[in-house]
């Protein structure tokens, strides 16, 4: 596999976490009756944003590069802003 295609698959893997975060989201508001963005939200948030910011660096696109950095900064910041109130944000294991 030549690296060109690495950094597709890397770029796509980064796409897929970013999208798994709303299906977390939306699994966990309806079992919880009411709408919520629990911890692995921002995790997934921020692998998916790494993986597509190192992306954007490869492909030298300012743009994007902008873009997954500015995002990257406000979820670790949700975590940080969760972890100062005593909540939980220790990796998550599963959809509990």
């Amino acid at each position: 596999m030549d690296r060109e295609t690495l950094w597709l698959l890397l770029g796509f893997a980064g796409q897929v976490l970013f999208s798994l975060r709303f299906f977390v989201q939306w699994l966990r508001s309806e079992r919880l009756g009411r709408s919520v963005l629990p911890v692995e939200f921002w995790y997934l948030s921020i692998g998916g944003s790494l993986a597509l910011l190192l992306y954007a660096i490869h492909r030298v696109d300012p743009v994007f590069v902008l873009g997954q950095a500015g995002g990257l900064f406000v979820y670790t910041r949700n975590l940080w802003l969760l972890r100062r109130r005593g909540e939980r944000v220790s990796a998550p294991v599963g959809l509990s």
